[in-house]
């Protein structure tokens, strides 16, 4: 047993698939295969169920993949004790975020977080909270950024601000008279939101869920991927859109005298950053969370989640 035939089992069992386990791993399928095969048969018994698409380890399967999991996070803290010990970083970190938190904080983040660890070699990709989870508990994300709580209990949660959601007009608004709104305000207007699978949609609902389900046919919703489409959209037609703060930080003056906060307690969103219970980068993850919590609104480190009204 090696462990390299511990990482191609991870690999199909994530893929669940020879030939994307073998692109993901850089080897040949039948390399991968012939791997696999020989750990199979040095143990005595099949990881695997071949017959069935997508492949699924079989019962015994699910265990020795479990198990394999435990020993290469395990190996692989011997490089992690010696970064400890130098108070060096890198090699590579892997990063999710969620695409309603990526284009407006880490442009405040990467620049020097890049230059003070010259070393470390960024790899960051945008997916929704639900995608992010599962790369964390295979093994294929080092942190997530997220909005956070997620109610899981193999995740650990690191909150590191809270950042308030707004309300965002059309010109032709009937609340463009008012200096700040409420959540039934907001539900008198057409109300652009994200599609499913973004948890900023679940969020807006949230505010709005009251209201909502007293007269659930008082809205029209459009339903988009890109909060970039949500402002554009509200620009261009009549309606409204909630926005997180941070998001409005570009905003020339037309938009932001179209922007408007909401009545205390002002609805505001938990962000974290998340990772598995037995996780790795220990140094690279406390320096990020740094570098972050240096660059935001100091007030959004002083809000207290129990003082405003936040929504999962």
């Amino acid at each position: 047993m090696t462990l390299t035939q511990l990482e191609y089992i991870i690999a199909v069992d994530t893929y669940r698939s020879f030939v994307a386990a073998a692109e993901k791993c850089f080897v040949t399928q039948p390399t991968l295969s012939m791997q696999i095969q020989k750990l199979e048969e040095s143990i005595g018994a099949r990881i695997f169920d071949r017959s069935r698409q997508p492949i699924v380890p079989t019962e015994v399967g699910v265990e020795i993949i479990k198990q394999a999991r435990v020993v290469l996070t395990e190996s692989r803290k011997i490089n992690e004790l010696v970064q400890l010990k130098k108070g060096e970083l890198e090699g590579e970190f892997r990063i999710g975020v969620i695409p309603t938190i990526a284009p407006y904080l880490l442009p405040r983040v990467l620049g020097s977080f890049m230059k003070r660890f010259p070393k470390l070699q960024l790899q960051i990709w945008e997916y929704t909270t639900e995608v992010i989870i599962r790369e964390l508990k295979a093994g294929l994300l080092d942190c997530g950024l997220l909005s956070t709580p997620v109610y899981d209990p193999a995740l650990v949660e690191r909150p590191m601000f809270y950042e308030p959601f707004v309300a965002y007009l059309s010109s032709d608004s009937s609340m463009i008279a008012k200096k700040e709104v409420t959540s039934d305000d907001v539900l008198g207007d057409k109300l652009w939101l994200l599609t499913e699978g973004h948890c900023m949609r679940g969020q807006v609902l949230n505010i709005c869920q009251r209201k909502r389900s007293m007269e659930p046919e008082g809205t029209f919703e459009y339903n988009t991927g890109s909060v970039e489409t949500l402002k554009r959209m509200v620009d261009s037609n009549s309606g409204t859109t909630i926005l997180p703060e941070l998001s409005i930080e570009d905003f020339d003056e037309d938009q932001l005298a179209r922007v408007r906060y909401f009545k205390s307690p002002e609805p505001v969103r938990e962000i974290s950053l998340v990772t598995t219970h037995n996780f790795l980068k220990k140094l690279a993850i406390d320096a990020l969370e740094k570098e972050i919590k240096e660059s935001i609104p100091k007030r959004f480190k002083s809000k207290k989640k129990k003082d405003v009204m936040g929504f999962e």
